[in-house]
């Protein structure tokens, strides 16, 4: 069962859907929902919620349950039914059918016509496996929103927020308030994440009903990945939440003073130019570089070590930057096969050979 927080007046607007832990063995989303919930209840009782806020701190029940020899499984569904964060519905070619000859030239009724086309194509879809009915609860809840925040971590990793290239640079206020030090954008990310399935049909209508519509992108939804996934800890989380409030507050959704908007700490880069290091050779890894290191092509980021190499001087296997760039996240467990990940690369233009799938399974 899905624990919902809901704050506000159904239908009041802005509308913010914030979600914790679709991967479920990703925790810090967890404590920073707790923290927001009690920073809403405050508010709401003090009448402060302006528009409607729903919080799910815990998104994914099904994957909180899975557990194989005491370790916590919770990115991929034991059943077979794949990333809790992939193969959300593409809603645009049913929305694109309702709303063809629906749209004015008023951007503002635009978006009320195509949001309730995105409820109604929603509804129509039929869940069968236990995941299906989840996504398509936690879809249900998102679809209509202004702003969506899914909040995620890495493994270990600097604070980076995914957003949609369409919605750049207006939200810029939001990886700013957040703090976010990697900015990763993409149209389409490949994989159909959560936030896209909410954000992506406003941009998406155009290639079914062309460039001169009137739509504007009216969902903000952004894939918050909160650090690293040790990084649990109370005054971390209260931090977080903190920004969080601001943000809502910036936005309207809530009532009070958000305060100066940080400046930035870093410009946006494509996720094209994410460099996957892969590890060439199993073996122990033994880094070379911290997060944060920006590092040139060519670069040793890492050694490979062969525990039972016959010769230890041909023990380590160098592994190398094939961008320029930070290091934005490393792998926590440091022992890897061949062609597992070892390491993040923010680099400053799409890679070559990149393809259209931009995010990791």
């Amino acid at each position: 069962m899905l624990a919902v927080h809901r704050y506000g007046q159904p239908g009041a607007r802005p509308k913010a859907y914030v979600q914790a832990s679709l991967h479920a063995d990703e925790i810090p989303g967890m404590l920073t929902a707790h923290h927001l919930i009690r920073r809403l209840d405050a508010m709401d009782a003090e009448g402060g919620i302006r528009g409607e806020v729903i919080v799910v701190p815990v998104a994914n029940p099904v994957g909180l349950d899975q557990h194989v020899n005491d370790s916590a499984l919770g990115r991929f569904s034991l059943g077979g039914a794949g990333n809790f964060n992939r193969h959300y519905p593409d809603l645009t070619p049913k929305v694109a059918e309702k709303v063809r000859d629906r749209l004015t030239g008023d951007p503002k009724e635009n978006v009320a016509i195509v949001r309730r086309a995105l409820v109604e194509a929603l509804s129509e879809a039929v869940p069968v496996t236990e995941t299906d009915h989840l996504r398509h609860t936690l879809l249900g809840m998102a679809i209509d929103a202004d702003i969506v925040l899914d909040l995620h971590c890495d493994d270990q990793a600097l604070f980076h927020v995914y957003l949609g290239t369409p919605l750049w640079p207006e939200a810029q206020d939001l990886a700013h308030q957040l703090g976010s030090e990697i900015i990763l954008l993409a149209e389409i990310s490949g994989g159909e994440p959560f936030d896209e399935a909410c954000s992506s049909p406003w941009w998406r209508l155009r290639e079914h009903l062309g460039d001169d519509i009137a739509v504007p992108p009216a969902c903000l939804a952004s894939t918050v990945e909160l650090r690293g996934n040790a990084d649990v800890d109370d005054e971390t989380a209260a931090g977080d939440a903190d920004n969080i409030v601001r943000f809502l507050q910036r936005r309207g959704v809530v009532a009070g003073d958000p305060g100066p908007l940080p400046a930035p700490l870093t410009p946006p880069t494509p996720l094209a130019g994410v460099e996957m290091v892969k590890a060439p050779t199993s073996g122990i890894v033994a880094y070379r570089v911290t997060l944060g290191d920006r590092v040139k092509a060519g670069d040793m980021i890492a050694e490979i070590v062969d525990p039972v190499a016959p010769v230890q001087e041909e023990a380590r296997t160098p592994v190398r930057a094939a961008t320029d760039g930070p290091v934005w996240a490393r792998r926590a467990h440091r022992y890897v096969r061949a062609g597992d990940v070892i390491a993040k690369i923010a680099g400053p233009a799409p890679l070559e050979g990149k393809g259209s799938q931009l995010l990791t399974a």
